[in-house]
């Protein structure tokens, strides 16, 4: 018999769906005697449990999977008999009036939309490209001299300067009340390197070991501490010590501590050369398949299943919670997130989730197995035993799928990029390594 399928709304499509009483009460009785095989009860022996006992027992919940498993069938078979791509789970409802020995429901439920996709050669898209400086090179390399830098207190009469390292005692009241957080011992930090307040710094800087100096803070508006945001402290400091940085040489003994292969000045440069070009070329891919993805989104039509971007909701407030109970929140999982602020995000997501989807199966671009091994290789280069990170995904399916993903991204952005109007910029490397 034919399957008919109403349509409600847009998306929104509705069967129904008819069940043999006889059948679900026989499948009922098949369970709950399997069960009954096994079912342990005080004052019987096991297996010689009574049927009524097993019922009375267990018969609403085999019930409810028996119920639950024959209309999720008679609905998945409809559906597929109807030729339907269902989008999110179906909602059912019992219907009233079925004829006699049947049982009836209606199963209320989304389908995938038709997704037009239009002429892409009127779309204009920035592609960007950048290249690697000498000037690039230098501020890597004070990056890596930072990393291996150590620290010589200095002499009692000199004062400290940006880029020593200051041990300090410190509290902070406000309206003579001392607030949390605002005390320490012993705390350490770099002067002018931004991790304390600029106020707060240029109080401690010029100080000498042993000072002690108090000095008014205003916090920012906006600063994270709510209890005390655009508020003015006063602030007692005593500096401790004052430590100058002395950063290494760049020798062949740094480049040999670095485990670079040719340990030269020379080899250095080109090591890093080689690991920065690398990052920029993954940092181009993803800033340019951004554009790709806005260029998409302007020139797609579709209809949105409500059922996707719901889902899509929920898994990104799940993420949310995660997120909060990984930085140690108290409570993450019951945290207060309203899901409406992910609405607009999760429905991008699904929007070019499905139009990608839609210029793939229709272009044929698809990830080709020498595609992802190629990504693969490539990104493992920039590790320390390529080999390793390699069987790292190849052992795993879902990191595959992960590797996969990205790739037909980057298939999707070179198809669009050679059907639009390229406009190419070039960025500095600053602007884009940050």
């Amino acid at each position: 018999m034919a399957v008919t399928v109403e349509t409600l709304e847009k998306l929104e499509r509705r069967i129904t769906l008819t069940l043999s009483a006889d059948t679900i009460k026989n499948e009922i009785e098949s369970r709950l005697k399997r069960l009954a095989k096994t079912v342990k009860a005080d004052g019987f022996r096991p297996g010689k449990v009574p049927m009524s006992v097993v019922a009375q027992r267990y018969g609403y919940s085999v019930q409810y999977e028996v119920m639950n498993d024959k209309v999720g069938e008679a609905f998945s078979k409809a559906a597929n008999e109807a030729q339907l791509r269902v989008a999110g789970a179906p909602r059912i409802s019992e219907k009233d009036g079925a004829p006699e020995g049947e049982l009836a429901f209606d199963a209320t439920f989304e389908v995938y939309p038709e997704v037009k996709i239009g002429d892409l050669s009127g779309a204009e898209i920035e592609r960007v490209t950048t290249e690697v400086t000498d000037a690039a090179i230098d501020k890597t390399v004070d990056i890596l001299r930072k990393q291996r830098r150590t620290f010589q207190q200095r002499p009692a009469a000199e004062g400290a300067v940006d880029e020593d390292r200051v041990t300090i005692d410190f509290e902070g009241k406000i309206d003579g009340v001392p607030f949390e957080g605002g005390k320490a011992e012993g705390f350490q930090f770099i002067l002018g390197e931004g991790r304390m307040l600029e106020a707060f710094e240029k109080a401690v800087r010029g100080m000498k070991a042993g000072e002690s100096k108090t000095f008014p803070l205003q916090f920012p508006e906006d600063y994270q501490g709510k209890d005390v945001a655009g508020k003015e402290a006063d602030f007692l400091v005593t500096l401790k010590k004052v430590e100058a940085q002395h950063l290494p040489e760049v020798n062949e003994a740094f480049a040999k501590s670095l485990g670079i292969k040719e340990p030269t000045v020379e080899g250095l440069r080109a090591d890093i050369r080689k690991n920065l070009e690398r990052e920029v070329k993954f940092r181009i891919i993803a800033r340019n398949k951004g554009g790709v993805m806005d260029a998409l989104v302007k020139v797609a039509e579709l209809d949105l299943p409500k059922a996707l971007v719901q889902n899509e909701v929920e898994r990104m407030v799940a993420n949310a919670r995660a997120d909060l109970k990984q930085r140690g929140i108290k409570d993450a999982d019951n945290a207060p997130i309203p899901a409406e602020m992910f609405t607009e995000q999760a429905e991008r997501r699904v929007r070019l989730g499905l139009v990608v989807a839609e210029l793939v199966r229709s272009n044929q671009l698809q990830a080709r197995p020498d595609q992802i091994t190629a990504h693969i290789e490539e990104m493992a280069q920039s590790y320390e035993k390529p080999d390793e990170v390699k069987r790292w995904y190849f052992g795993d399916t879902q990191r595959l799928a992960e590797v996969e993903a990205v790739v037909i991204e980057t298939n999707v952005t070179d198809f669009v990029l050679g059907k639009a109007k390229v406009v190419d910029k070039q960025v500095p490397f600053d602007e884009l390594m940050t």
